[in-house]
């Protein structure tokens, strides 16, 4: 690991080691953890280990700062939910919380301090256009509104086009499945449906079983090609394996899922990787016993792109390579997605299209009126 970023990493696998860092460490660490959105994180593990007092002033303030928002966005996802539970109340069947709705919704191990900026919800395909007809009733509406842009995800994706609702602004992603109809590993809805446990506080929406948040959230982090909230993501992972590991059958019924699902190849870079950067503890039985398990060599491939990946957090963490890691797994995530007759021309298409949009911004009469314009 870099060393430039090891007192961050340290804090996040021992916080107990965060009173012994001087100034410039701590400097370095809050400029760190800010840009992978993991302050409030810190912070949350401050006081939960009662060490929030031993932290200089400086860093308490700008803890308390991000921990503030994260409450703030936690109350609005409860006042969201309660909106949405008016919303969809006519909707027969299940609707599911995803991601950082379930973590703040349930108060799951994920859940203090965390930031995000949207809602995640599944329903089951066949709900789905009763469900996004109920929400345009509500107020909620498309920002995507090109012909292709709407095929590209009703037909292909595992997911309608985002929608926003018009007075609150509000972003909410309205999910069928966990991948994409296109991807290469398939996986089904239905069973994490069925698995899903109800939530008392809200009891319109359920939210996944443990195993299935792991599962989710492990297959969330190893299809994306965006690395700006990857060690956040594997956080969110860390904090739910440290919790439920300690289950009796827990492991088991995860490995057993996870070949169910056709999910093991994500589950295994994710108890990994979790291992290799936060020190999760992970048993090597866990590891050694996950379904579709690579092979050492291709494992260790893999290794000289995730770890300098999750280094892009910010540009002080960046190990050797990083940035080539990011482009390999950024290409790769879209290989993941889609087959090569269908992504060809879609990355052709979208880099034509955003060619077209910055020669109009540079060439239109406002550009055209700023360069003119009297110093």
């Amino acid at each position: 690991m870099n060393g430039s970023w090891s007192c961050l990493l340290q804090a996040l696998r021992e916080p107990s080691a965060m009173p012994g860092f001087g100034p410039g460490t701590w400097d370095l660490v809050v400029r760190q953890a800010s840009s992978a959105g993991l302050l409030g994180r810190l912070g949350a593990l401050a006081l939960r280990d009662g060490i929030e007092e031993a932290l200089p002033p400086p860093v308490r303030r700008h803890m308390a700062a991000v921990q503030m928002i994260a409450s703030q966005q936690q109350r609005a996802v409860h006042w969201e939910l309660i909106q949405l539970t008016q919303a969809l109340g006519e909707i027969e069947g299940p609707v599911l919380l995803l991601k950082g709705a379930a973590y703040a919704a349930a108060n799951l191990a994920p859940a203090p301090g965390r930031l995000f900026s949207d809602i995640d919800i599944l329903v089951p395909r066949t709900q789905l256009d009763a469900t996004e007809a109920a929400l345009m009733l509500d107020g909620w509406v498309s920002g995507h509104r090109s012909a292709y842009d709407q095929r590209y995800y009703r037909q292909w994706m595992h997911e309608i086009p985002p929608m926003t609702h018009l007075r609150r602004r509000t972003v909410l992603d309205l999910h069928h499945n966990i991948l994409p109809e296109t991807a290469r590993l398939r996986t089904r809805a239905e069973p994490i449906l069925a698995r899903a446990r109800p939530l008392p506080t809200f009891p319109r929406f359920a939210i996944p079983s443990p195993v299935d948040l792991v599962l989710h959230c492990a297959t969330h982090l190893f299809h994306e090609g965006e690395w700006a909230h990857g060690l956040r993501d594997l956080v969110d992972l860390d904090a739910m394996l440290r919790e439920y590991l300690d289950a009796p059958e827990f492991g088991q019924e995860l490995l057993e899922v996870a070949g169910e699902m056709n999910l093991g190849r994500p589950l295994y870079y994710g108890l990994r990787y979790c291992r290799r950067v936060l020190a999760t503890p992970i048993q090597d039985d866990l590891l050694e016993r996950c379904p579709s398990r690579p092979d050492d060599a291709t494992a260790s491939r893999m290794d000289r792109l995730f770890i300098p990946a999750f280094s892009t957090v910010h540009h002080s963490c960046r190990m050797p390579g990083a940035g080539l890691a990011s482009l390999v797994l950024f290409i790769r995530s879209h290989w993941l997605r889609m087959p090569m007759h269908l992504l060809l021309p879609h990355l052709l298409r979208k880099a034509w299209i955003e060619n077209i949009a910055q020669y109009v911004e540079r060439s239109g009469p406002r550009a055209a009126a700023e360069r003119h314009q009297v110093p």
